[in-house]
């Protein structure tokens, strides 16, 4: 069966979850789903891919078999290292990581994500339909939600969180490309491009509505950070509440770094300035 068959078929199966019981659906549609999941880990098949244009565009039929791994499952415990829990038996935690090394201590990549030559520290966790390149770092308390689509030498700082974009399946998920930094504590969510290169530093927080204020280029940009970027965490004023001034927290590219600049040594110049 080649790969446009296999996304066809759990496609057909996506559309008729509703109508089929969970034991009917396993019967006509788990081997195909499990040929899919194998898709999904070996990075054949990928939940956004970037079109000729150089846009991250969603592709519907993986994000739909996802979803349908929800739908064929049934809740079943699992047991390994220190822990023992209860989940859908189509989504058990990988047992081998071929290169990748996975530090014990609470760390847990689920089934159905594509994972690289990466480093994962715990207590970490990299949901079904990410998808991480080679040589990322995943630090302490970072997340890789489901369908998130991490490049290749990417630094997830302690408690870096990415947002995960399953529904609406045309939607594109959080999109981090090769060599961008995200700082301890940072969040990226809603569908937001961070473009190659770019560096978020400590505390920044993204969404698709928020607006990203370039006070190099003099431009505003929303939903997309520009490829070297340096953000950091800055203000607007927003409005006054009887008589006293409000603003609210804006994320503020402060530089852009070059191609000789190291990404933790452009972060702290512009931290130090």
């Amino acid at each position: 069966m080649t790969v446009d068959d296999t996304l066809d078929r759990v496609s057909e199966g996506y559309d008729a979850r509703e109508d089929m019981s969970t034991q009917n659906l396993r019967d006509k549609f788990m081997d195909d789903f499990e040929d899919f999941r194998d898709l999904l880990e070996e990075g054949d098949v990928r939940a956004a891919e970037k079109n000729n244009e150089g846009d991250w565009e969603a592709n519907p039929r993986v994000k739909e078999g996802i979803l349908l791994s929800f739908s064929l499952g049934e809740n079943a415990p699992f047991e390994g290292g220190y822990m023992e829990f209860q989940d859908k038996d189509t989504l058990p935690p990988q047992e081998t990581f071929d290169e990748a090394r996975v530090v014990p201590g609470g760390s847990s990549i689920r089934s159905g994500a594509h994972v690289g030559d990466i480093i994962q520290k715990p207590p970490s966790y990299i949901n079904v339909g990410a998808h991480v390149g080679d040589g990322t770092m995943v630090d302490s308390e970072a997340l890789v939600a489901s369908a998130a689509q991490i490049g290749e030498d990417v630094h997830l700082s302690t408690g870096a969180k990415t947002g995960g974009v399953l529904e609406p399946v045309e939607e594109s998920p959080v999109v981090v490309e090769d060599n961008a930094f995200l700082g301890g504590n940072t969040g990226v969510y809603g569908g937001v491009v961070v473009r190659e290169g770019a560096v978020l530093a400590p505390g920044t927080q993204i969404s698709s509505s928020t607006p990203i204020y370039d006070t190099v280029e003099d431009e505003v940009y929303s939903g997309e950070v520009p490829e070297n970027a340096v953000v950091i965490p800055g203000s607007v004023e927003y409005g006054e509440v009887q008589g006293e001034s409000l603003n609210k927290q804006v994320p503020i590219v402060a530089k852009y770094k070059d191609a000789s600049t190291e990404a933790e040594t452009a972060l702290e110049g512009v931290l130090r300035d």
